[in-house]
């Protein structure tokens, strides 16, 4: 057989993987040896001409995210959007597959993974044939991945009907895997795509309620409603205070800014408010290391909740707004009640005299601050069980638009 090379002719290339033989392809990070993926002949000869063992499963190229609903089956949302982020581009996504796949594609498994590669020939061979491509890297198993047509003719002249010269490849590196078949998600395999970036776009893409107002104006039945509907909650003011015990890199900045106020590793607080209390400045300085920390911590934990295939969060902080924390939801609702409501609700929930209730009410932001810049508004003064359907209404309706 004689191996083409093909600069140009991408029809005749489609053609040949019609007839079921086998192409090389560039992609942006290695070559790859194409076959018809749902042909089981032409992708048994790429089992053969590269020596990989039939326990190993192929990856399918794709054109595009649509290819998921033809091949795969129960495609998570966070899939698509994955793909529609990073697709073209070195992101491989595995997922359950249709009976269309072959067998010898899934080694006998009931997954697929799925990739759409960032190189225009590659690209148009895919549209030219309507076809998937089964398409490890063009090498002999266990041999250096090729980034040029000459290497993957090194390893396959007259082997292979003909190989697609695209140039030296961009990246060099294999894609990144991602098991979206089940949850928890998992990175199978490191590659060009970072781990980060996956993570961080899975929680970009959560549903993130915020929550936020002042002690006594009924919070907590808000969040409650919420986590009915499957939301994960996280609260600020107890993550802060779990912080104070285990974060020891925000501990270490509160000891740079204000020397005296970490002691034996543990905050001194008498210390540390004897400075920041009487200080605007100081209290803002140390407001900006706190709200810094809980913002990364907060991260994490919206990453790992979308790791583990959650779709709905909600932050509960009376300090949403100015920590930043506000710029992650998608709405943003402010929970206010009457001043002598909320009064008389913590006096009975803490067991604490009026006086000091209302010294803490008075303490902070007015309900005119959350009207102002909350995206919606839930007004707390009557009972519970009319504050419950008010919550229910209204996150039925963020939750529709959103």
């Amino acid at each position: 057989m004689k191996t083409e090379i093909i600069t140009e002719k991408l029809s005749h290339a489609a053609k040949l993987i019609k007839d079921g033989e086998l192409v090389a392809v560039p992609t942006e990070t290695v070559y790859g040896l194409a076959g018809n993926g749902l042909d089981a002949t032409a992708v048994e000869k790429i089992y053969e001409i590269k020596g990989r063992p039939e326990v190993k499963p192929l990856s399918l190229m794709v054109s595009g995210k649509t290819a998921m609903s033809k091949y795969c089956e129960a495609v998570p949302k966070q899939a698509k959007r994955l793909a529609e982020k990073f697709w073209p581009g070195p992101l491989t996504i595995v997922l359950k597959a249709k009976d269309i796949v072959p067998d010898i594609v899934r080694a006998g498994g009931e997954t697929v993974a799925l990739r759409c590669p960032d190189h225009p020939m590659t690209l148009e061979l895919i549209k030219k044939s309507a076809l998937p491509l089964a398409a490890p890297s063009a090498n002999p198993s266990g041999a250096e991945s090729p980034k040029t047509a000459q290497e993957v003719m090194e390893y396959f002249d007259g082997k292979i009907a003909a190989v697609i010269d695209g140039g030296r490849c961009g990246i060099g590196t294999e894609s990144t895997i991602i098991d979206m078949s089940s949850v928890p998600y998992k990175i199978l395999r490191s590659g060009a795509l970072s781990e980060p970036s996956i993570r961080s776009a899975l929680a970009d893409n959560l549903t993130v309620i915020g929550i936020t107002g002042g002690t006594g104006c009924g919070k907590t039945t808000a969040l409650r409603a919420l986590e009915k509907k499957g939301a994960m909650i996280i609260d600020c003011d107890a993550l802060y205070h779990e912080m104070l015990e285990t974060n020891t890199a925000m501990l270490a900045d509160i000891e740079h800014f204000f020397p005296g106020s970490v002691v034996d590793g543990r905050l001194d607080r008498k210390n540390l408010g004897a400075v920041v209390f009487s200080n605007d400045a100081a209290l803002e300085d140390l407001n900006a290391i706190t709200h810094h920390y809980i913002g990364l911590e907060v991260q994490r934990l919206l990453e790992d909740w979308a790791m583990r295939g959650g779709t709905l969060a909600a932050i509960d902080a009376i300090a949403l707004i100015e920590s930043g924390l506000g710029a992650k939801c998608r709405s943003v609702v402010g929970v206010v009640a009457d001043k002598t409501t909320r009064i008389e609700r913590i006096m009975k929930r803490d067991g604490i005299e009026r006086e000091y209730a209302m010294m803490r009410v008075n303490a902070q932001y007015p309900n005119e601050y959350f009207e102002e810049r909350c995206d919606y508004i839930l007004r707390n003064d009557g009972s519970e069980k009319d504050f419950e359907k008010q919550c229910n209404k209204l996150f039925k309706e963020v939750l529709k638009n959103g």
